[in-house]
């Protein structure tokens, strides 16, 4: 073989590896689904909304607070913001491209194939082990509901994996047996159960603040912020990641009525809510105990109304908040998760069975293997370490979202678009900026599992995608 022929065939191969699927052919790809399109604009804003409030507001009051001071609202502010960039970039791909590939289809379209397959590969990751770690944390607020309500607690051998004190987490394998369970059903009957189980856990978090502002004290908010902007910055990256969901809309474009509008609005909405609500409990929460009694607390909302109350039911009343907020999270997230694999499949780059439906329009192979595989890693594999890797999976995705609308808005100028990112091109890069600041901040270990992660799905696409994928011969 010649050098010229290596040559040839060396630029054949890196040219394979950056063909774009075009954004014309990802939107008549979405316009032909075999997904049902039964989702309006209040389900789309559920599912964002339900897979953003998690379990952080519960908890992370109690890491920010003591970095912070009361100036931790202003923190609270600052990571919405921080979000608000890419969140931004997501609205216009979403509204330009509305397929249900997310990050992944807007990095096909923008950056190639290769890059497309490393998001994809990465919010696999996200969407997976965040499930999983969730899940893992149901089990706890389960059994203080129980303990509060009925007197009874599940086995510490039945709650909790190997090597953290049990045999088997039966909790945790059961809530997303459950969720799966209702993503087997039509997706207009689980966009209910996700817009009811969103709306109880709001309810719950506007009680905690009706409570605890009856006891809110001036003296509290005082110094109100004692470590500086340092503080309030370091704040705000304790909290940034209680903000990473609001682009759970985006997995539904083939399942929104109509996409093109309302995909752009539930991301904006989604994210307008979290931001209030993360703001109006930590105002409520500070201005009711100070930040010294939410910092000595890994429960600290509901130690912040049993100081205002001097009872115990509401620790009760926020198990049974935590309880509904970590089942929809779960649901909501396994949902992305399957509509991803979807797009995925469906461009070659998965078996494709996994594009599959039944008469229901739903993936019911890719949810069963999703679903159980997710069960099995909850059920009996301590996450603590390898939980943090969701974020750095999701930051990448946010990173290549925000290159992507640069790329698209120079080539395709003329390109339909239902909502345009403002402040171009100053909007995308700084949330590029952010998301590549945050990434630099994870521990050493995040990157050692992403790295481990990242060569494995580099074998994958090589040894199968990379040789079905559609686009080849393109």
């Amino acid at each position: 073989m010649g050098s010229a022929e290596i040559a040839f065939r060396l630029v054949s191969f890196a040219r394979s590896l950056l063909r774009v699927k075009p954004a014309e052919q990802l939107t008549d790809d979405g316009a032909h689904t075999q997904l049902r399109r039964t989702l309006g604009l209040v389900p789309l804003v559920a599912l964002s909304v339900g897979a953003t409030l998690g379990t952080g507001i519960f908890v992370v009051l109690a890491e920010a607070a003591p970095a912070a001071g009361p100036a931790v609202i202003v923190s609270f502010v600052l990571a919405g913001l921080a979000a608000l960039c890419s969140a931004l970039s997501y609205a216009e791909l979403a509204g330009s491209v509305p397929v249900s590939g997310s990050a992944y289809s807007y990095a096909y379209a923008t950056l190639g194939e290769l890059v497309a397959w490393i998001c994809g590969w990465c919010l696999l990751l996200e969407y997976g082990v965040s499930v999983a770690a969730v899940a893992v944390g149901w089990g706890g607020y389960l059994n203080e509901f129980l303990r509060g309500t009925v007197g009874v607690t599940i086995p510490d051998a039945l709650a909790a994996p190997p090597g953290e004190g049990g045999v088997v987490n039966i909790p945790a394998a059961l809530v997303v047996l459950l969720a799966m369970s209702v993503l087997l059903m039509n997706v207009k009957e689980s966009g209910r159960v996700t817009t009811v189980t969103t709306v109880l856990k709001l309810a719950v978090l506007v009680f905690f603040v009706a409570v605890a502002i009856t006891a809110f004290n001036s003296e509290n908010m005082t110094p109100f912020a004692p470590a500086g902007i340092a503080g309030i910055s370091a704040g705000a990256s304790a909290v940034f990641f209680s903000f990473i969901g609001f682009d759970a809309a985006s997995t539904a474009g083939e399942e929104a009525r109509n996409p093109k509008r309302d995909l752009p609005r539930a991301i904006m909405l989604s994210l307008a809510i979290v931001t209030l609500v993360y703001v109006l409990v930590a105002f409520a929460a500070v201005g009711a105990v100070g930040t010294e009694v939410l910092g000595g607390s890994d429960a600290s909302l509901a130690t912040a109304l049993q100081v205002v109350t001097g009872q115990g039911w509401p620790s009760v009343v926020l198990a049974l908040g935590a309880v509904i907020a970590i089942a929809s999270v779960v649901l909501t997230v396994l949902y992305g998760q399957t509509r991803i694999l979807v797009s995925m499949s469906r461009d070659g780059l998965m078996p494709p069975v996994l594009a599959k439906v039944n008469r229901r329009a739903v993936p019911a192979r890719n949810t069963l293997l999703v679903g159980i595989a997710v069960a099995v890693l909850a059920a009996v594999v301590p996450l603590n370490q390898l939980a943090e890797a969701t974020s750095i999976g999701t930051l990448v995705a946010f990173g290549l979202v925000n290159i992507g609308v640069l790329i698209l808005r120079r080539t395709k100028p003329d390109l339909d678009r239902s909502f345009r990112t403002p402040l171009m091109p100053f909007t995308p890069v700084l949330g590029l900026l952010l998301c590549a600041y945050l990434i630099l901040g994870l521990d050493w270990v995040t990157w050692v599992t992403f790295g481990i992660w990242t060569v494995v799905g580099l074998g994958v696409y090589f040894g199968y995608g990379r040789r079905k994928s559609r686009l080849n011969g393109t």
